[in-house]
């Protein structure tokens, strides 16, 4: 039993030693097309082995940030052979998709490769080709624009699964549902660039990492709306005086680190955030709380809502992720939840 138990054990760990490559990953590198100049993002992801839907293939990822393919394996040193198998098939993309009409101009085959996670020697070099320098990628059929870098760090710019997240902002400004965002651990204020070509009059972003918000300026710049952006590089639970004589809010976006030591740990911080909601939000004002953790699942974040707000805050929906990010266990993927803020004397009806 025990030699049956390790055999399984050794079965279900992700193998890199397949020196062809995974053929779920071949297949999905044979099957996808560049973005036309007219679709919706030219920055998507490719292959979510991610997600647990490929056996064998859950320590690999591959995205597209046009031009360039970044081909990522968390936990798994992948052979220089495996490598090759992959350069190869996107090469024969490349060249397939010469003769595909919708595509107006061709690159380079450009590939990133990346390795991190436990027990491997993080690494992250060019396989191929030129990156762009700036690197520019696109959502809303070209009218959003950010900066992106994939030789440095391991987040790039752009979070490829919040982009239905970015897509609803961007909608409700354009309808004037939304005027005043409060863009919680902004980052390079991606949400924030999407709302404010959506139409909202204004942008608070909040972030400890001056680096990160100084990427966000550049792309305010790049899409001419920095007039109506301000950028606070603070600590958030020292910032609530500020953040309250700036509101009220139409709409607060919270997407913390799930774990970030000596800034934020959610199962311990995220509460200290809700509680604030009720008093920086205008009437019918939404919050939209995302939670990157794969231990902790939508629940979580329903009964902190709960333990904190009562019923003034009301839950409405969550976000379905990109169809790209597909995932076996969606309670470990990506939770981005809903809320609306209706205050005691008025929680009979809620706008979607």
């Amino acid at each position: 039993m025990r030699l049956l138990l390790l055999l399984l054990s050794f079965l279900l760990q992700p193998q890199s030693s397949n020196s062809l490559g995974h053929p779920a990953l071949l297949n999905s590198i044979k099957s996808f097309h560049q973005p036309p100049s007219s679709s919706v993002a030219d920055a998507c992801r490719i292959f979510h082995g991610r997600g647990g839907l490929h056996p064998g293939a859950d320590h690999l990822t591959l995205d597209y940030y046009a031009p360039v393919f970044l081909l990522t394996s968390f936990g798994v040193e992948l052979k220089e052979n495996e490598l090759d198998s992959y350069c190869s098939a996107l090469c024969e993309t490349l060249d397939a998709n010469e003769d595909d009409d919708d595509i107006s101009q061709q690159h380079e085959l450009t590939i990133v490769y990346q390795c991190r996670g436990a027990n491997t020697t993080a690494e992250t070099r060019l396989l191929c080709g030129t990156i762009p320098d700036p690197h520019i990628v696109t959502e809303n059929n070209g009218q959003d624009q950010f900066f992106v870098h994939l030789l440095r760090g391991q987040n790039h710019g752009l979070f490829l699964d919040m982009s239905n997240g970015r897509t609803w902002l961007r909608n409700k400004c354009q309808t004037k549902d939304v005027s005043s965002v409060l863009n919680l651990f902004s980052y390079t204020c991606a949400f924030s660039v999407a709302a404010l070509n959506g139409g909202a009059d204004k942008v608070v972003n909040i972030d400890m990492s001056r680096g990160a918000l100084k990427v966000g300026q550049r792309n305010h710049e790049l899409n001419g709306v920095s007039n109506k952006a301000s950028f606070l590089s603070h600590d958030i639970f020292k910032t609530w005086g500020k953040m309250k004589r700036a509101g009220p809010f139409d709409c607060i976006v919270v997407d913390p680190p799930s774990y970030q030591k000596g800034s934020f740990v959610a199962k311990k911080d995220y509460g200290k955030v809700i509680r604030r909601l009720p008093s920086l939000l205008n009437k019918d004002g939404y919050a939209l709380l995302c939670l990157n953790a794969p231990e902790m699942n939508s629940e979580f974040l329903l009964d902190k809502v709960k333990e904190e707000c009562g019923t003034e805050m009301v839950f409405v929906e969550r976000l379905e992720n990109p169809s790209t990010f597909e995932s076996a266990f969606p309670e470990r993927a990506l939770k981005v939840l809903l809320f609306q803020y209706q205050p005691s004397d008025d929680v009979s009806s809620v706008a979607t």
